[in-house]
C-alpha cells in the first residue's frame, strides 16, 4: 500500500515538473516581451556591459590583492604575481579598445 502511494506521488511530481518546464518559456515570453523579441546582438552587448562593468573590476581587485598578499608573505614569485595581475587588468580593461582597433584594421 505504501509503495503504490509513493509511486503515485512520484508520478504526480514528474508530471507537474514536465508541465512546468513546458509552460515556463511561453510564460516568460508573455511576462517579459523584451526577452521574446530580444536580438542576439543586444544580448551580447548586455553580457559585455556586465562583464566590463562588474566582473572585470572585481577580478582585477582580487588579482591585485592576491599579489599584494604574496608580497606581504614573502613569496619568492611575488613580483611575477604582481606583473601578471597588472598585465591582466590592462588587457581586460583594454579589450574593448583592442577589438575596435582590430575591426578598424580589417575594414
Amino acid at each position: 500500500m505504501k509503495i503504490s502511494k509513493f509511486l503515485n506521488e512520484k508520478k504526480a511530481v514528474r508530471q507537474s515538473v514536465k508541465f512546468a518546464s513546458i509552460m515556463l518559456v511561453p510564460m516568460v515570453c508573455l511576462i517579459v516581451p523584451a526577452i521574446a523579441f530580444g536580438s542576439v546582438e543586444s544580448s551580447l552587448q548586455a553580457v559585455q556591459a556586465k562583464l566590463v562593468g562588474t566582473l572585470l573590476p572585481l577580478a582585477a581587485i582580487c588579482g591585485l590583492c592576491i599579489a599584494g598578499m604574496s608580497f606581504v608573505m614573502g613569496h619568492t614569485n611575488a613580483r611575477q604575481h604582481l606583473f601578471y595581475a597588472v598585465v591582466g587588468a590592462i588587457v581586460g580593461f583594454g579589450a574593448e579598445s583592442i577589438v575596435s582597433l582590430i575591426r578598424s584594421l580589417i575594414h
